[in-house]
Parts: C-alpha cells; sequence; structure tokens
C-alpha cells in the first residue's frame, strides 16, 4: 500500500500547450493517504481515466510529480510502481483455465504454491466462480471474464495501489451491488490503496470513503458522500450528485436574504460576495417544504417512486424539484419553504463561505 501525492501534475495531449483550455487535465495537487478507498467520480471526457493512467504509469504527466510514499515514481513503469490495474472492458488469456488466469501474477513474482493456491481459491469464492476454475476463459461471459480482471487485480496482497477503470461496466446489476460489497469488505480487511474510476454515482457513493469529483479537467470537490450532499463546494457537484440533483436559481443577495424573482428568502448569514459575480442559491429537493404556507409554487408532475414522491414545479419562474414522503399532502394551492441550515450560496458556480454575521458588523 502507498500514500499517493500529486504535486501539481498537469496534462496536454498537444504539443507545446499555451493555455489552460490547452490541458485535459487542469492542475491536481492533493494527496491521498495511504490504505484510503477513493473514486474518481464524473461525466465522460471530464479528465478522471487520464488521472488514473498518470498514477498508474500508463501516461507521464506533461507537468509535475507524481510520489508513493514520498518516492518520486513519475518517469517509472507502472511494474516498477508495483500497481495493479482493472480496465473497463476484459483483460484475459483465453486458453489458460479460470485457475490459471487468477494465478498468473502470483505465480510470475514466484510466490510458493500453497500460498498461490490459497489467494486463488480465496479470490475464486469471492468472484464467485469456484465451480469453473478448472474450466478454460474463452467459454465465459463477458462479465464473467471481467470478474476474472477483477480477481487478479485483488490476488496479490503486495502491491502498492489497486486501479480500477470503471471496472463494473458489463456485469449485470446484481453482481454489480455483490462485487461494490466485496471491494469494500476486501478494502476494510486488508487496507490496500484504491482508486476506483466511474461515472455512476451509485458506485462511487457506496465504494469509496473519499470521493473525487471532476468536471471539466479538474477536481472540483473532495469529500465524504455525506459533504457532497451536504455542502457540495460547485454547483456541478450538487446537480451531479443526488437524484433528483440539486435544485439551483438564480439569486440576488441582499445582505443576510435572498431575493428569487420577487421571493424573498432569509438566510442564516450574509454572504460576501465580489460585484459582478453570477450569483445562485443551491437547496436539495430533500429540504424543500411542499405545504400550505410560505412562496407559491405551480406543479406540473408528481413521480411516484415508491417511499418517496418527487414533485416537478415551477417557482420564481424556474423549474424547482421537491421531494415528499410517500404519505406527504399535496395541496390544491401549493407552496413552499426553504430550510435555512440547507441553503448554499454561490458565486460564479462555486460556494461562497465568507460571510459578514448578521446585523452587517465586519
Amino acid at each position: 500500500m502507498a500514500r499517493i501525492n500529486l504535486d501539481h501534475i498537469r496534462h496536454a495531449y498537444g504539443p507545446s500547450p499555451k493555455s489552460p483550455s490547452d490541458y485535459s487535465l487542469k492542475e491536481v495537487h492533493h494527496e491521498w493517504n495511504d490504505g484510503g478507498a477513493y473514486a474518481l467520480l464524473g461525466p465522460s471526457g471530464c479528465g478522471k481515466t487520464t488521472l488514473l493512467n498518470i498514477i498508474s504509469g500508463l501516461l507521464q504527466p506533461s507537468e509535475g510529480k507524481i510520489l508513493f510514499d514520498g518516492r518520486d515514481v513519475t518517469y517509472l513503469s507502472t511494474q516498477d510502481r508495483n500497481i495493479a490495474q482493472v480496465f473497463q472492458f476484459p483483460v484475459i488469456y483465453d486458453t489458460m483455465t479460470v485457475y490459471d488466469n487468477l494465478a498468473f501474477p502470483l505465480r510470475n513474482r514466484h510466490v510458493p504454491e500453497g500460498e498461490v493456491d490459497r489467494r486463488v481459491n480465496e479470490i475464486l469464492e469471492m468472484i464467485g466462480l469456484a465451480d469453473r476454475a478448472k474450466k478454460k476463459a474463452q467459454g465465459l461471459t463477458a462479465d464473467q471474464k471481467q470478474k476474472i480482471s477483477l480477481g487478479r487485480g485483488l490476488v496479490r496482497s503486495d502491491v502498492s495501489a489497486i486501479l480500477f477503470d470503471e471496472p463494473l461496466t458489463v456485469i449485470d446489476p446484481h453482481m454489480k451491488w455483490v462485487l461494490r460489497s466485496q471491494l469494500k469488505r476486501l478494502h476494510k480487511q486488508f487496507g490496500f490503496t484504491m482508486v476506483y474510476v466511474t461515472h455512476d454515482q451509485t458506485e462511487a457513493l457506496t465504494f469509496a470513503d473519499k470521493v473525487v469529483v471532476m468536471y471539466d479537467g479538474e477536481i472540483v470537490q473532495i469529500g465524504t458522500p455525506a459533504e457532497l450532499f451536504e455542502k457540495p463546494k460547485h454547483t456541478f457537484v450538487g446537480y451531479f450528485i443526488g437524484s433528483p440533483g440539486m435544485n439551483v436559481l438564480p439569486a440576488k443577495i441582499d445582505g443576510s436574504s435572498v431575493d428569487l424573482d420577487g421571493q424573498k428568502v432569509a438566510l442564516s448569514f450574509a454572504p460576501k460576495i465580489a460585484a459582478g459575480a453570477k450569483t445562485e442559491l443551491g437547496i436539495r429537493p430533500e429540504f424543500v417544504r411542499l405545504g400550505r404556507e410560505g412562496m407559491p409554487v405551480t406543479i406540473s408532475k408528481v413521480e411516484d417512486i415508491g417511499r418517496q414522491k418527487i414533485v416537478r414545479a415551477s417557482f420564481a419562474s424556474r423549474p424547482i424539484a421537491i421531494v415528499v414522503h410517500e404519505d406527504g399532502e399535496i395541496p390544491t394551492d401549493p407552496r413552499v419553504t426553504f430550510d435555512p441550515s440547507a441553503i448554499n450560496i454561490y458565486a460564479n458556480s462555486w460556494r461562497v463561505t465568507d460571510s459578514l454575521p448578521i446585523g452587517g458588523a465586519a
């Protein structure tokens, strides 16, 4: 296992980058703890696979350094970094048996056969392929082959880190849940440093201790699932995390209150915002209260999803989502209030943390 330091990493695929827009991966400067479980989460093209490949050694960054436990590994190969990597699509040896596919990386490192057998059988049970151990891999389905790839990444106990690049894409939904749970258990049992790339928020939030949210080539927030939900640092995090995502509404700040197209909302603080900044209010649908008092809304649709209802409405000339308990009332003259403790204010898409005490004192 290793502590991973990303020291002012940037990467451009073209030659001689000059402006920030030339970089596919904008500056990353973070430390990831030894034994941590991290998920790189974001949409396609946001830079998460580029960052993973820089960590693994498949790609050298245009600028900056990468360190494992304080040792500069920027120009070392994947093998010399002692990395295990599982890719999006299966990479296996069709002519070998399932057992031999899993045993290969251990035998290649001259691990004693007794230890090979113990580790391989443990992984076979975990990925549900014990009954196919002696069968050739070429006859397996795509999801069974990916389980072998996943198992081969997990079979070694001496790796610095295990990197996963959307490894569950070809796995059926139920087995995805099972394998995610087993990965979590394995992490707690052995303390591997794990980095998991995905565009699926459910995978990221259930797997990782810390989620690294990426957008447009940069890291916009690193946090626990609770931190990403309650205090998203960027509006992208707000509407990318959650189902439905955070309501983001254009706002005018007036001291310790907000004007939303004529509707006034009181704040528990007075945000300090630079002149000319684009200001917005963000609030999760779970913290919008639907009732008979408050500000008027016009309901367009109600989605019954079991234990909850998602109410789609128009508020202050903007669409808004409201989460209501399955037994919650939907009034004929609907109105809403916002939980003041759950309101976030954004300036140019970034969450405002500086504020003045109520009353205006500096």
